[in-house]
């Protein structure tokens, strides 16, 4: 009989360690989830911030391409007009 009594004491060992494991387990899904957001959160700000970097951009282009492209004009002119070229 005693046989039977270490056999079901180490069967709750074994249920209670398992139980504890899980309970652990719980907890490190949990970390992991949380981390997963804020990566998630991470990554939505950096694509955020590119987008409003790439429409800055383009808005720029659009005003210091046409400057640039009449600054070009006014040097060939002023070439030109002083026999340079």
């Amino acid at each position: 009989m005693s046989s039977d009594e270490e056999i079901r004491s180490l069967l709750k060992q074994i249920e209670e360690n398992q139980r504890t494991a899980l309970g652990v387990q719980r907890e490190h899904l949990d970390l992991a989830k949380e981390q997963l957001e804020r990566s998630n959160q991470s990554i939505r700000e950096s694509i955020e911030l590119q987008r409003s970097a790439v429409a800055r951009q383009s808005r720029l282009a659009k005003i210091l391409l046409p400057i640039v492209g009449i600054l070009l004009v006014l040097i060939v002119y002023l070439l030109i007009r002083w026999d340079i070229l």
